[in-house]
């Protein structure tokens, strides 16, 4: 089995996107919100048949781990009601599509967070999309899009949804992200940039000392391994244990590294059992390699290339996975796998 730990929903119905748009233009406006368009079934298979469906397919997985466009998640705008209202929105139309695809994708929750708010409502939608099947949960270290106004991921005051997150057995993505800044598209620069920054605070605190069965998965290989000996010797000097013990038991990366040099490098600082296989098919990098002929985020030909043995391979393609994600066997076994 195959399992694709990073897939958004990239391709949802158009009236979905417009709606976000007239709720937030009412909102700054100072009108009542409008109501949330009828989107039929066929629409949703339709936007996946021709899409994630259509790749997954062609390029070998069986499964696809499946969130909101992290892009669009847009926690800075507007206020609490609006990210409410917008995160259960993208989290049916995902919860939806579980349901028409049964075994093939399996849902991973947006959160309400805004900075400045408690979390109760972020702790309320992630108790409600355990009911939904949902798996894991998209973090975010910085709801205010680029100012960093949030205290760190290892400060108390994220401790209510984290524990509450442990407890539902989930696992976390961190991050997903928008920017404000204009000098800081968040998709190109933010996105890397806060995966270094969580990383670190990581690092600096002792998060998984009060919550041992927090698991977290940096996306898109992270810019941390390519500096893995700054970080071992940062913790060096901070006086931290080794990261092996003081954050690999509960840091994970997937591998939506979109060249094969890159690959090879994740895989040999951090190893199989740390890694999770990960396209972001329909993501933010659709293009054609000029060099090989082949998809930039056709990942699984990296993993297929490099120079591993099969029980390494097979780890990195369902075992890591089955474990950071301990509701993800029964989601499967609900949608007809044998697992």
């Amino acid at each position: 089995m195959i399992i694709d730990c990073h897939g958004h929903y990239t391709t949802a119905p158009a009236a979905h996107t417009a709606w976000r748009a007239a709720r937030l233009e009412a909102f700054r406006a100072g009108r009542p919100a409008p109501p949330y368009p009828s989107i039929s079934d066929d629409e949703i298979r339709e936007t996946i048949e021709t899409n994630q469906l259509k790749l997954l397919t062609e390029r070998g997985s069986d499964v696809t781990v499946f969130s909101p466009r992290a892009s669009a998640m847009g926690q800075h705008e507007g206020d609490l009601a609006v990210g409410v209202a917008w995160a259960r929105a993208c989290n049916d139309l995902v919860a939806r599509v579980a349901a028409l695809f049964p075994g093939t994708f399996v849902g991973v929750a947006q959160l309400p967070q805004v900075a400045g708010e408690p979390l109760d409502a972020a702790i309320a939608e992630l108790r409600r999309t355990v009911d939904l099947g949902f798996v894991g949960v998209n973090l975010n270290p910085d709801p205010s899009g680029g100012r960093w106004t949030s205290p760190p991921l290892t400060d108390r005051s994220w401790y209510p949804l984290v524990r509450g997150h442990g407890r539902g057995g989930r696992a976390g993505h961190d991050p997903r992200l928008g920017a404000l800044q204009p000098g800081l598209p968040h998709d190109r620069a933010h996105y890397l940039n806060a995966d270094t920054t969580a990383f670190m605070q990581l690092l600096q605190g002792d998060l998984f000392a009060d919550g041992p069965t927090l698991r977290l998965i940096i996306p898109h290989g992270g810019a941390v391994p390519y500096h893995w000996g700054r970080y071992r010797g940062l913790a060096d000097m901070l006086a931290k244990p080794p990261l092996e013990t003081h954050l690999m038991g509960n840091v994970f990366f997937d591998t939506c590294v979109y060249h094969q040099p890159g690959i090879d490098l994740l895989l040999s600082v951090i190893g199989s059992g740390n890694l999770l296989f990960g396209s972001e098919m329909v993501g933010a990098v659709r293009g054609i390699d000029p060099t090989t002929g082949h998809y930039f985020d056709d990942t699984k030909r990296y993993v297929d290339a490099a120079v591993i043995g099969d029980a390494d391979r097979q780890e990195i393609y369902s075992g890591t996975a089955l474990r950071v994600y301990p509701r993800l066997a029964a989601a499967l076994r609900a949608g007809g796998h044998p697992r």
